[in-house]
């Protein structure tokens, strides 16, 4: 069998240079080329490849952003392509995730495609992004929960319903950034950390799937994965799949697998909201 994969980076020279390189390994199956971060997130979604060659510093959606934004399920191998400074080539050795330096050396290449097989035998991708996101925490920084800041309406000794929050507030160093909730569209889970993704940016938190579900309102904010919880408000349609899950596709153009474990109670939730999407 072979490892499809793409290939990610905005220089076509760079791109070519590393499809040449990767066609001595008949194992290897480049199904899609990308030019920059959208197109990667997009091959992502429509490909389902098993392997990204990813160019950290691109213009606009940067590789980390790439990571970031790509769903836990959906998240392939990766294998950074980098001339980052040593620093960042440290934090990647930190974390046991695979790069290579500009410009690649063929021997060097050759055992990154190596770890890419033993990965892939031990179906180990899932396992892959937790160390992705320790990497992203530890290159762009990471937030937590101001819970000193939060303060929700709990049950008086009446009783008076809940009330969730409204603003979520955000604790990064000295600042704190109080985050509308409405403009969540959806949140992922990956080890010790949560991406929050809200208005089109990623918010990486060191905090738990069960600390947020208290805090959010449950009939807008519910698990539709093992590792996902999305806006129902932010739901445009669901798409079928033949073997009986879901794909939420989000206002913003995401898409987020519905598991069937899930299924009933969101269209329950999505009925009773109004909301009902229409079936893409």
């Amino acid at each position: 069998m072979t490892i499809r994969t793409i290939i990610v980076d905005d220089e076509p020279l760079a791109r070519r240079g590393l499809e040449l390189r990767l066609q001595h390994a008949p194992d290897i199956e480049i199904v899609r080329q990308c030019a920059n971060g959208r197109e990667a997130i997009a091959s992502i979604a429509h490909d389902a490849p098993d392997l990204m060659f990813l160019d950290i510093q691109m213009p606009g959606v940067s590789g980390l952003e790439v990571v970031a934004q790509v769903p836990q399920e959906s998240m392939p191998m990766v294998v950074f392509v980098t001339a980052f400074d040593r620093f960042a080539i440290n934090a990647f050795e930190a974390h046991a995730l695979d790069y290579l330096l500009k410009p690649v050396d063929d021997e060097r290449l050759a055992r990154a495609l190596d770890r890419v097989r033993a990965q892939w035998q031990q179906k180990q991708a899932a396992a892959q992004r937790e160390q992705l996101m320790a990497l992203l925490a530890d290159l762009t920084g990471k937030g937590e929960i101001a819970t000193d800041a939060f303060a929700p309406a709990s049950h008086a000794a009446t009783s008076a319903p809940r009330r969730y929050a409204t603003l979520l507030p955000i604790r990064s160093g000295r600042e704190t950034l109080r985050l509308d909730v409405s403009t969540i569209d959806w949140i992922d889970a990956a080890g010790d950390y949560m991406c929050l993704h809200a208005a089109g940016a990623t918010h990486v938190l060191r905090a738990t799937m069960k600390e947020l579900e208290d805090m959010l309102d449950p009939f807008v904010f519910q698990r539709v994965h093992r590792s996902t919880i999305v806006n129902l408000a932010r739901v445009r349609s669901l798409r079928p799949h033949l073997n009986g899950e879901c794909f939420l596709k989000l206002q913003s153009g995401q898409e987020i697998k519905l598991s069937r474990s899930f299924r009933d109670k969101v269209e329950m939730l999505l009925d009773r909201s109004g909301i009902a999407p229409k079936t893409a």
